[in-house]
């Protein structure tokens, strides 16, 4: 799965496979601190942050529950986009 802003799909798959080494070569054997990811982690994680701003996407969004609800529409997302092409 990309990530959300594409800009950022190759720092996620950069941390995806480090992630996946340490998981493999590390956690499974009982070594349970992770270090070796966290700069790319990070890196990854800022480059989401902007992509989140730049799509005008509000944090709360995310956790509120829709499914089973009148919420549930299938909508497009509000966007300001139509009122800059006038």
């Amino acid at each position: 799965m990309n990530s959300i802003g594409k800009d950022c799909n190759e720092l996620k798959r950069q941390y995806e496979e480090c992630f996946n080494v340490w998981f493999a070569d590390k956690f499974l054997k009982g070594e349970h601190k992770e270090e070796s990811c966290g700069l790319m982690f990070r890196l990854y994680q800022n480059c989401v942050k902007k992509a989140i701003n730049e799509h005008k996407i509000e944090l709360w969004e995310i956790d509120k529950n829709v499914l089973g609800t009148d919420n549930e529409a299938k909508q497009p997302p509000k966007r300001d986009d139509h009122k800059k092409s006038k």
